[in-house]
């Protein structure tokens, strides 16, 4: 079974301020936007959750008047420089933002014969893997896997991507056997769109009943083992849906 781990709200929580911090700066740089030290108030404030970098740069160049061409243009720069700076910005250790009972979980999936691990996350791929290095969980999830925010722009187009990377010669790996693990709409909305199965968890800003449309919603990861282990014996018997 693929599992598509989301990271900030999910694996972690209060990870995001360097990391938006760093995409502030980076979008003074590149398109004169906001300030130098990427302030929070020097520019619009749009919706993050569950979206991919690009795209909440996108939205916030558009309100500051830059024009959808330009953005194109710059948006290599735009990487690159949120990348730079994250490194420069970030805690050297987020062990302390690790979701509680996540590590934890972690190891018992990891330990899973049957089990792939991997990440489906708004985030640039560098920064992701920054920062689950630096939280300490970065060695479950194994490189040239799973799908990032430098790959599309759509959050939509994710777990596709995912599932293409983890399959072989014969084609993707299976629908039936993939899940999403999330903790806002857009991630159930993302599972959705690839007819993937797709647990959430409230350890982010939304609650139980803002999460209705997954399949499964934990308040914990002691519940949320006790999904993926319903999970499991769904896979096993043959019984999960397309």
């Amino acid at each position: 079974m693929l599992l598509l781990f989301d990271i900030d709200g999910t694996l972690l929580r209060g990870a995001a301020d360097a990391h938006s911090q760093a995409l502030r700066r980076a979008l003074y740089e590149v398109y004169g936007v906001g300030d130098e030290q990427g302030s929070a108030t020097a520019l619009p404030t749009v919706a993050v959750a569950g979206r991919t970098d690009l795209e909440i740069a996108r939205e916030i160049l558009l309100l500051c008047g830059r024009s959808a061409r330009r953005i194109d243009e710059g948006l290599g720069a735009l990487r690159e420089a949120c990348v730079r700076e994250y490194a420069l910005c970030a805690p050297a250790d987020l062990s302390d933002c690790v979701v509680r009972g996540m590590g934890e979980l972690l190891e018992w999936l990891a330990a899973v014969d049957e089990i792939e691990l991997a990440l489906v996350t708004g985030n640039l791929e560098p920064i992701a893997r920054s920062k689950l290095a630096r939280a300490g969980v970065g060695h479950h999830f194994r490189a040239g896997q799973g799908a990032f925010g430098s790959d599309s722009e759509d959050r939509s187009d994710l777990p596709a991507i995912a599932r293409e990377r983890a399959g072989n010669p014969g084609g993707p790996y299976p629908r039936q056997r993939t899940v999403v693990i999330g903790d806002t709409p857009l991630d159930i909305a993302c599972a959705r769109a690839d007819a993937v199965r797709c647990l959430a968890v409230t350890t982010g800003s939304y609650r139980a009943e803002q999460l209705a449309g997954a399949d499964g919603v934990a308040d914990s990861s002691a519940q949320l083992r006790e999904l993926l282990e319903r999970e499991l014996g769904l896979a096993s018997s043959g019984r999960l849906g397309g």
